[in-house]
């Protein structure tokens, strides 16, 4: 039987609470998927990925063909704008967290720094994954979504 999202949850009013830059960096780097947002012919383009958070910043794998590895290799050092976003909110009560994070990202080139990232992140198709791209957070946005208390 499928769930009925179209039921109200059970839980009572929510309320939304702003996280600061470094439990929302903490809360992201507890979960290991993600969504990456650029921009590809001048439109948002939004891509399912896992990553790992490394000296405050997220690394994200990826390969040859694909259009972000394009867009970092062409934007060289100055990078390119990125937001990437993770959540955990359970699909029931609608109660949990999510994290927005704005930066710039780069193509990691270092092989030392690539071959930790390739033991570190593990593709989830076979496919290889030979790149890595840094994401270094400018503006973290994060909430949490909890339950209100009653008075």
């Amino acid at each position: 039987m499928r769930p009925d999202h179209t039921r109200p949850s059970q839980v009572g009013p929510r309320q939304s609470i702003g996280l600061d830059d470094t439990e929302a960096l903490r809360l992201l780097g507890t979960v290991s998927l993600g969504r990456i947002v650029f921009t590809r012919h001048a439109l948002p383009s939004i891509r399912p990925v896992n990553h790992v958070l490394v000296d405050g910043d997220i690394v994200i794998r990826t390969h040859e063909g694909a259009a972000l590895t394009s867009r970092t290799r062409v934007a060289g050092s100055r990078g390119v704008v990125v937001a990437y976003e993770a959540d955990a909110i359970d699909p029931d009560t609608h109660l949990g967290w999510s994290v927005v994070v704005t930066g710039y990202a780069h193509l990691v080139t270092d092989p030392a720094e690539l071959a930790c990232y390739q033991t570190l992140l593990h593709p989830w198709v076979q496919q290889a994954t030979d790149h890595a791209v840094r994401i270094h957070p400018d503006l973290v946005t994060g909430i949490r979504l909890t339950a209100v208390e009653p008075p």
